[in-house]
């Protein structure tokens, strides 16, 4: 199939924009806890919709006193916190357009976004940031004022603003219509100078409007039984902004975390109790790793696996069912089934919080493996696709028929057309409008209303996607084999112990790859096995974790034919980071300053 289309469940409202939903959801039902806060104390507190329309006005009101105008760009550069969704809807309210600053950014990159966006206003977290930003502040004529959350921009903005009339606002606001600019949001810049998506309120509300609709189950949950969702992805990334607005307009629960890892995420989980997330593949693996030592510590490792593989039988015998190719489980699977259910199903979703069912996922590919063991576990993760010019998702696995190991159908009104070179196009009303002060890269990208992706995929004859990979990664070996990593490198960072790994080998004779260690599962992999700490020097040289790693690399290579497959790998004794410009704030690989930060170890690879 070269091309799907899914007639559109909603229509982006005709007036109005982002902020509106606020004033709206605060007038209908004040007293509807709209959000949860944490506390200096550690606890989460409620705070109801009355209460952040007020929060939202107030800043809003203290950002027109500082001479914020409509139209005008504010940077944020923080972590995800509560504040920025604040500053969000108040910018929003007052017709301004948020540009969202990683935390971990340089000061390159920062003076990048913040002079290419044309920014008069930045919200900082703390004085790191503020001195990152005051380190370029000179080479920035149009940056006018810079408030830092943690040195109290709030009180100071409510403080300035409170002399004006709450009308003043309302006429801002009633000037924002859907084609508004909402934001800019540049790209992670894996391949280049990062870009401003431009993305209007419009595209967000169509495209969270639709999920709301279509994913009705994800963002519903049972009587009694309130929907809640924490958000712990960046809010520089779309895929955060979007969580934010969708759960903001579709009156949903929220709280905010800011840390992206196990150790700072699991605790919170515990403590908020969503009834979904949103995540990277990366949170869901280490669930599984997490629960998968926790059994081993515990001399249970074989009824884990065991249930892992009655959990993954269980949800392909369901999905055969949706897809009217067999029966569904049967009656001894189900009773193997229910006898792992108290065992360990319920103590991997009690990781999560005790009520997750359902989650989405996205930013990177999802092992099919994994999507069945949660789903025979009781959660059901949705996994899809999207990038920054498309508001997010553009695809996703619909509830009610879940193809693992696919990225799903379009996203009711979205088209996705398959080009002769096997390229994505998407169409749609989520697309962005273009890249700012980037003409070039627009008309590039955007072809007459078609977005060009970059990414290579494939549909199947139900319509559902499947990406294999972005054209400029695919790798051509010295022989003229074209390979794309991306399927091999996800296949070896399945197994726990492996933390990452990058494909190489164009114009080299074969493909090899480059792997880290993910060091929690190492140091408890040498725990079991009685060996001593070992050194990163003396790790990487251990027989007994290169022939762990080698398996991995097997598994891998029984996805591709024989001049595909990955000959020769080395394990790296640390992990790639962004800290030393190897990963994207995403957490995407940088490939090509991988590969020369590691041009010696490359080049031992084909010795």
């Amino acid at each position: 199939m070269r091309e799907f289309t899914v007639p559109p469940l909603v229509t982006a409202p005709p007036v109005g924009g982002l902020a509106d939903a606020v004033f709206d959801h605060a007038e209908q039902d004040p007293h509807r806890v709209a959000l949860g806060r944490k506390g200096e104390d550690g606890q989460w507190q409620d705070v109801t919709a009355g209460r952040f329309r007020d929060e939202v006005l107030a800043v809003a009101k203290g950002l027109l006193a500082h001479g914020v105008r409509f139209g005008d760009r504010v940077a944020i550069m923080s972590r995800t916190r509560y504040e920025w969704t604040l500053f969000d809807f108040a910018l929003w309210t007052v017709g301004a357009q948020p540009v969202p600053v990683y935390p971990t950014a340089s000061a390159d990159q920062v003076f990048w976004t913040l002079y290419d966006a044309g920014v008069t206003a930045c919200v900082v977290e703390h004085e790191d940031h503020a001195m990152t930003v005051g380190s370029v502040i000179d080479r920035l004529p149009m940056l006018g004022r810079l408030w830092q959350l943690d040195a109290g921009a709030e009180a100071e903005l409510v403080l300035a603003g409170a002399d004006i009339d709450d009308e003043v606002v309302h006429r801002h606001r009633r000037a924002v219509t859907p084609d508004s600019v909402a934001t800019v949001v540049y790209t992670s810049g894996t391949t280049g100078r990062p870009r401003g998506c431009v993305i209007t309120h419009a595209n967000f509300m169509y495209e969270c409007d639709t999920l709301l609709a279509r994913w009705e189950p994800v963002f519903r949950s049972g009587p009694g039984d309130g929907a809640a969702t924490l958000l712990f992805l960046p809010l520089a990334h779309v895929f955060g902004r979007m969580v934010e607005v969708a759960a903001v307009r579709g009156r949903v629960r929220f709280g905010h975390q800011p840390v992206l890892a196990a150790q700072a995420l699991m605790p919170d989980l515990l403590a908020f109790r969503p009834t979904f997330i949103l995540a990277v593949p990366y949170i869901f693996e280490k669930v599984c790793d997490g629960a998968r030592r926790a059994a081993e510590a515990g001399g249970k490792a074989g009824v884990f696996d065991k249930a892992v593989e009655v959990a993954v039988r269980y949800a392909e015998a369901q999905e055969h069912r949706a897809f009217g190719t067999g029966p569904g489980p049967s009656a001894a699977l189900r009773l193997q089934h229910q006898f792992f259910e108290k065992a360990v199903y319920a103590k991997v979703r009690e990781a999560m919080g005790g009520r997750v069912r359902h989650a989405m996922s996205g930013g990177s590919g999802m092992d099919r493996r994994l999507g069945l063991f949660f789903a025979g576990a009781g959660v059901t993760i949705f996994e899809g696709y999207g990038l920054t010019e498309t508001t997010a998702a553009a695809t996703a696995n619909p509830p009610e028929r879940t193809r693992f190991g696919t990225v799903g159908l379009p996203l009711p009104g979205t088209t996705v057309h398959i080009a002769d070179d096997g390229e994505i196009w998407l169409h749609g009303p989520q697309i962005f409008s273009g890249y700012l002060n980037d003409p070039g890269a627009t008309e590039a990208v955007l072809r007459e209303g078609w977005l060009a992706t970059g990414d290579i995929g494939a549909l199947d004859g139900d319509g559902y996607l499947t990406i294999t990979g972005r054209k400029k990664e695919i790798l051509v070996t010295s022989g003229g084999k074209s390979v794309s990593p991306t399927g091999l490198e996800e296949r070896v960072r399945a197994h726990p112990l492996v933390a990452q790994c990058i494909v190489v080998g164009n114009d080299r004779p074969y493909i090899a790859a480059l792997v880290t260690l993910d060091q929690d599962a190492v140091d408890h992999w040498l725990h079991m096995r009685n060996k001593p700490p070992l050194a990163p020097a003396d790790l990487v040289r251990d027989p007994d974790l290169e022939t762990e790693v080698r398996r991995a690399v097997v598994a891998a290579n029984t996805l591709v034919s024989q001049p595909e497959s990955i000959r020769t790998f080395r394990i790296l004794a640390r992990q790639f980071s962004e800290e030393h410009g190897l990963l994207t704030p995403s957490l995407k690989l940088k490939r090509k300053a991988i590969e020369a930060a590691y041009a010696v170890e490359v080049e031992a690879l084909y010795r």
